[in-house]
C-alpha cells in the first residue's frame, strides 16, 4: 500500500471547503454500519484516521451534519453538505477524514473494515482486518503499529 505524499489537499464537491493534512494517517477504514451507509449512500463510508495536529481546514467553515452528538459530529461544507470528516467526542488525538475529498486518493486502502455484521452481502473489501463490531479498543494500538510498519 503506498504511503500518501503529504501534504494532502482536498476539498468538498463544490469546492468552498478546502482541507490538507500534514501528517501521515495512524489507520484507514471501511465501516460497514448502517449509519454510513446511509451518510454516504453507499455500501460503506472510508475513513482515514488523522492525527488532530495534521489536520486542518484550510478556506470554509464546515458545519455539523448528519450525527449530531452526543458521541460525535460529521462535519461538512455548509453549501454542498458534503460528509468531509468526523469528530468523536473523547478522542483528542485523531479525526476521521474521508479520503475521498483529497485531490490524491491513490494511496488509499481500507486497512480495517468495522461492522462487518451490517456489510451487504455482496459487498467485499481489500481490507487487511475485519471485525463484525468494532475493534476491541486494546486492538487499537497494535493495529495502528501494523499499518504504520506497512507504509
Amino acid at each position: 500500500m503506498p504511503a500518501p505524499t503529504l501534504p494532502l489537499d482536498g476539498s468538498c464537491r463544490c469546492g468552498r471547503v478546502h482541507i490538507r493534512i500534514t501528517q501521515p494517517p495512524l489507520m484507514t477504514a471501511a465501516c460497514h454500519c448502517r449509519g454510513c451507509q446511509k451518510m454516504s449512500s453507499s455500501a460503506y463510508s472510508l475513513t482515514a484516521m488523522v492525527p488532530i495536529g495534521g489536520f486542518e481546514v484550510t478556506q470554509g467553515d464546515p458545519v455539523v451534519c448528519g450525527t449530531h452528538g452526543p458521541d460525535q459530529d460529521h462535519m461538512a461544507c455548509p453549501y454542498c453538505m458534503t460528509w468531509m470528516f468526523t469528530r468523536i467526542t473523547g478522542i483528542d488525538d485523531f479525526l476521521n477524514v474521508r479520503p475521498t475529498m483529497f485531490d490524491d486518493t491513490a494511496w488509499f486502502v481500507p486497512f480495517v473494515e468495522t461492522m462487518t455484521s451490517a456489510r451487504l452481502h455482496w459487498v467485499t473489501t481489500p481490507a487487511r482486518h475485519s471485525f463484525e463490531t468494532w475493534p476491541p479498543v486494546e486492538d487499537y494500538a497494535a493495529l495502528m503499529a501494523e499499518y504504520a510498519a506497512q507504509g
